[in-house]
């Protein structure tokens, strides 16, 4: 479990590691706030002194089942709200190798172990909750979530300590522009939060536009077999899954703001500024959802595109080659004819006891042959496509 005092030019650790004892001893600075941080392991295990200390701190406690809610990893993103606190459940990607409390039947650990695109196997999620008080933010996350360590790292990087005594002199802030400053809230700090886990959405963008590009050309190369249905399948489940997951975090975000806009304009503890600024912090993160969903939907209709391009390429080559046959068929049919005829038991044929009648015949199927050559060749039967 983590603790942060954050004020409104300093951000210090004062928790690191296991609950403390005297967690109900914690007590709000004059002009600060707190930012409490666990898992949920932590939270199930010391619940009752977690309540304690924020019946110590803002007077009331969590609901049962919010609490409920933040215990459940398979909880897909949500909003919700109390006269005195409001609830956000969104959900993340999860760290790459890293141990996930998700069970294994959530649908994106399907994917096969061999084929398809690797990114598309990567892509799994968690849920993290948000418990907004006045002066108090309460995380709830899985086990070794990367990305509250990396924002906690740039938050206390913001006085001068950890990674910014590290950085190279002259090296570019690699720091984005929504996680620079200290928040003034702990409605900014949970927003800065989300943002950042929508940026990792973003992220995969190119990835997974390379990855299914790769598929899209084996699918339209007539030189090549594509046989990883079964991968492509999982991907196209996969995506449809990451845009269900799009369409609840959009909602997630929309009810967020509207709850904003019913928050009392008067607020000893929010001025107007803070209230733009959360105003604008909200509105800059479903921009960013929505152009992750834009990407996601773009994804799955060029999948869908490709494969019915697929199977009308390999109709249309399958039209090209029954057309020759049907030509040549048609070419020998006559020369076919005229073998039957000059080998019936008759005993008097045209041709039959010549001496050139063999000859004969032949240069009349050869000229058979050549008329229908020459008439399927004007009517464009023989003419192969371009590519």
């Amino acid at each position: 479990m983590r603790i942060f005092s954050i004020s409104a030019s300093r951000a210090t650790e004062i928790v690191s590691g296991e609950l403390p004892e005297d967690l109900a001893g914690l007590h709000l600075p004059a002009a600060d706030y707190l930012w409490l941080s666990c898992t949920r392991a932590e939270l199930e295990h010391w619940q009752m002194p977690l309540q304690t200390a924020l019946q110590t701190l803002c007077k009331l406690q969590l609901l049962d089942l919010h609490v409920s809610d933040l215990l459940n990893a398979q909880l897909p993103s949500r909003f919700d709200f109390t006269s005195q606190y409001d609830l956000l459940v969104f959900r993340g990607l999860a760290s790459a190798n890293a141990p996930s409390d998700t069970p294994a039947s959530h649908p994106l650990k399907h994917l096969p172990k061999r084929g398809g695109p690797p990114i598309l196997r990567r892509i799994d999620t968690s849920a993290v909750g948000f418990v907004v008080f006045d002066r108090v933010l309460l995380t709830v996350h899985p086990a070794d979530h990367h990305l509250r360590d990396a924002y906690a790292g740039r938050l206390l990087a913001t006085n001068g300590t950890d990674m910014a005594t590290n950085a190279a002199p002259g090296a570019p802030d690699s720091r984005s522009t929504g996680a620079r400053g200290v928040p003034a809230n702990p409605a900014d700090l949970m927003l800065r939060i989300v943002n950042q886990m929508v940026d990792a959405y973003l992220a995969l963008r190119r990835e997974l536009s390379q990855q299914l590009d790769h598929w899209q050309a084996e699918l339209l190369n007539p030189k090549t077999r594509f046989n990883n249905w079964n991968a492509l399948l999982s991907a196209r489940l996969s995506l449809h899954h990451l845009d269900e997951i799009c369409e609840d975090q959009r909602a997630a975000i929309q009810d967020w703001i509207e709850a904003l806009k019913s928050w009392p304009e008067h607020d000893e503890l929010l001025n107007k500024h803070q209230r733009d600024l959360l105003h604008v912090r909200s509105r800059d993160v479903l921009e960013h959802i929505e152009r992750v969903l834009h990407h996601v939907q773009r994804l799955e209709q060029n999948a869908e595109t490709t494969v019915q391009m697929h199977f009308n390429a390999q109709s249309h080559r399958t039209n090209e080659i029954m057309r020759t046959l049907t030509v040549l068929t048609a070419i020998f049919l006559p020369l076919n004819l005229i073998a039957g005829i000059f080998g019936m038991n008759f005993e008097f044929i045209p041709l039959l006891h010549m001496s050139n009648g063999f000859w004969w015949a032949m240069v009349a199927m050869g000229l058979t042959a050549a008329a229908l050559v020459l008439f399927f060749w004007r009517k464009r039967y023989l003419e192969r496509s371009s590519r």
